[in-house]
């Protein structure tokens, strides 16, 4: 069986800076009948094990250490045995949620296999200091976390977020994928890279 992508969403709280907002979360379920991949474990761990099946759990892949995105992790992997992949220079947030709960470091350029399919590991700092996406060429997709939605760049008004250093990785490190590739984003509903570096010049204009 070919390696696809599954959708489920989780809503919960994101809290950052004292603040706290509802969000409704993507997670996403890459992998065939027998062994999987979760991106970003979010919320309501009860959720993503029933999704999973009885699969086996590759590795649980954090796109950034938001609470948001990783409130379920520990849950998830204690329960499939499987590790928990997480850029280091978002382990600052990460421990804010999940003390002394630990991670394996993921690089850009390494590459998670799963299904017979590689996912590219893509340092896409900006939203946070770890933030990562990951490319999926022979599935046409990035799973682009909070980096690029669509509409434009995640959110940059927060604690460790840089909106010029957003601006310059959707730039070099997304925007060279081929434009049909579908951006399967943190938040909200897929787009392509086509149609989101049509209106890059405008958020530069824009300037947050």
């Amino acid at each position: 069986m070919t390696a696809a992508i599954e959708h489920l969403v989780t809503s919960g709280i994101f809290r950052l800076d004292g603040q706290d907002f509802d969000v409704d979360n993507n997670v996403w379920i890459v992998g065939d009948e027998d062994e999987v991949i979760v991106v970003d474990a979010a919320h309501d761990a009860a959720a993503i094990i029933s999704a999973i099946g009885g699969r086996r759990v590759v590795a649980v892949v954090c796109t950034h250490g938001h609470n948001d995105h990783i409130t379920a992790a520990p849950d998830v992997a204690a329960a499939t045995g499987s590790d928990i992949l997480l850029h280091p220079d978002d382990r600052m947030l990460w421990d804010v949620v999940h003390p002394g709960v630990e991670t394996v470091a993921v690089a850009d350029g390494d590459v998670v296999r799963v299904a017979g399919t590689d996912l590219t590991v893509l340092h896409t700092p900006g939203h946070s200091p770890g933030g990562v996406c990951l490319y999926a060429p022979d599935l046409r997709a990035v799973l682009s976390g909070d980096t690029l939605f669509h509409g434009g760049p995640g959110a940059t008004g927060r604690s460790f977020s840089h909106f010029p250093t957003i601006l310059d990785s959707i730039r070099d490190r997304l925007l060279s994928l081929p434009e049909e590739t579908r951006v399967l984003t943190g938040h909200g509903d897929a787009t392509t890279i086509g149609a989101e570096a049509s209106a890059y010049d405008e958020w530069v204009a824009r300037g947050h």
